[in-house]
């Protein structure tokens, strides 16, 4: 898999990495689940908490594939988005996404939208990699605002779907629409 990213795209080649998630850990079970019920029809089901699992842990192996998945899609469309043709980071015309991080951007800078998604994607890789945000040792707890972060990153993603118009169709979002709507119209 990794050999298909860096043919698709050299910046993000070393983004794509799956969580360990070692044979015989939760992590690794939960992984197998939810690849086996992808496919089955119904995505209601493919997305529900396993009885008896850790929702953190189930959280935490869903945004790790969904990670993926995102920059799998980034990968096939950076051809089309350069610092050029998408020079600001926006969701819509009256808003522009201003990148601001802990480290070298302490307030908030306009930037590329191909270059505000890497800072994205490199911050949600760091989040991953960190061990006190996503523990991968059992017995290890989550941290208390662990499933704030993850409502972050999917805010992040909204962004990106709709900044590079992924969404297809009103029905896209499905019953967040509502959500998605409100997101984009206040932030």
């Amino acid at each position: 898999m990794t050999s298909f990213i860096t043919t698709v795209n050299q910046r993000t080649r070393n983004q794509f990495r799956p969580r360990n998630a070692h044979k015989g850990t939760t992590s690794y079970q939960l992984r197998q689940y939810a690849e086996a019920t992808l496919g089955g029809g119904s995505l209601r089901k493919v997305v529900k908490l396993p009885e008896g699992e850790d929702e953190n842990e189930w959280l935490a192996v869903n945004m790790v594939d969904f990670y993926n998945h995102i920059n799998l899609l980034y990968g096939s469309i950076t051809e089309f988005c350069s610092p050029q043709s998408c020079p600001e980071m926006k969701a819509t015309d009256e808003f522009e996404y201003l990148w601001q991080d802990n480290e070298n951007f302490k307030r908030p800078t306009k930037m590329p939208a191909p270059t505000y998604i890497e800072h994205l994607m490199a911050w949600v890789q760091a989040s991953i990699d960190n061990e006190t945000v996503f523990p991968s040792r059992i017995g290890v707890p989550f941290p208390k605002g662990f499933s704030t972060m993850i409502k972050q990153v999917f805010k992040h993603y909204v962004l990106f779907i709709d900044e590079h118009d992924l969404a297809s169709g009103k029905d896209f979002w499905g019953p967040l629409g509502d959500l998605v709507d409100s997101m984009l119209r206040t932030d």
